[in-house]
């Protein structure tokens, strides 16, 4: 399971080129159904547009997809794919709407101003590490509480609210493969009496 970096949310940037107005919108896609919904609500909202252009970049199959939506072929969605790819990012979707200005651009000057709208919107974006991690959850005793907050702090793990009750319950998130030292660690803390529970791996922003 390998790290990707994607962003979360949305993100939005807006330029003008030769009275051509485009909008460009970058979105998060954990798959094709979702990439696709972006871009039907974009379109929606921009039915006056002259172009919708989009590109999509997903790990799932490792699924790339662009379209030039009218324009001369390769001088946008390509160009949106580009920048995608050169950002580094994965699940990620973006649609660049294009208001006609009435002044044509030309093969070159569609493909910077295409790159260049996808650019701003995806360097607008919060861009996020997805890293395989697990959840460990443990409960044990109040007087062992801080000591078993600060092993889990050293790991580097995130952890949740604690919940109090007759013991302490501790979960923390903490990527995959960190949780094998603290499971000795926990057994000698606990002197055996409390053993960390471990999730199965999943992806999530670390």
């Amino acid at each position: 399971m390998q790290d990707y970096r994607t962003i979360q949310g949305e993100a939005a940037a807006e330029l003008e080129e030769k009275r051509s107005r485009f909008i460009a919108r970058a979105a998060f896609a954990g798959g094709e159904e979702a990439a696709l919904a972006f871009l039907e609500t974009v379109r929606a909202a921009n039915r006056t547009a002259s172009h919708n252009v989009y590109a999509y970049v997903l790990r799932e199959g490792a699924r790339t997809r662009y379209s030039d939506d009218g324009e001369p072929a390769k001088t946008a969605g390509l160009p949106v794919l580009g920048a995608i790819q050169h950002a580094g990012l994965t699940d990620c979707i973006v649609v660049v709407t294009r208001y006609f200005g009435g002044t044509l651009l030309g093969t070159g000057g569609l493909v910077r101003v295409y790159t260049e709208s996808a650019a701003r919107a995806l360097a607008a974006a919060r861009v996020v590490t997805v890293r395989a991690c697990v959840t460990l959850s443990l409960e044990l005793e109040y007087s062992l509480y801080e000591r078993a907050v600060l092993l889990l702090q050293n790991a580097g793990a995130k952890l949740a609210e604690p919940e109090f009750g007759q013991l302490v319950t501790l979960r923390a998130t903490l990527p995959a493969g960190a949780e094998a030292p603290l499971l000795p660690a926990f057994a000698e803390l606990t002197r055996g009496a409390a053993a960390p529970r471990v999730s199965p791996p999943f992806y999530a922003p670390f």
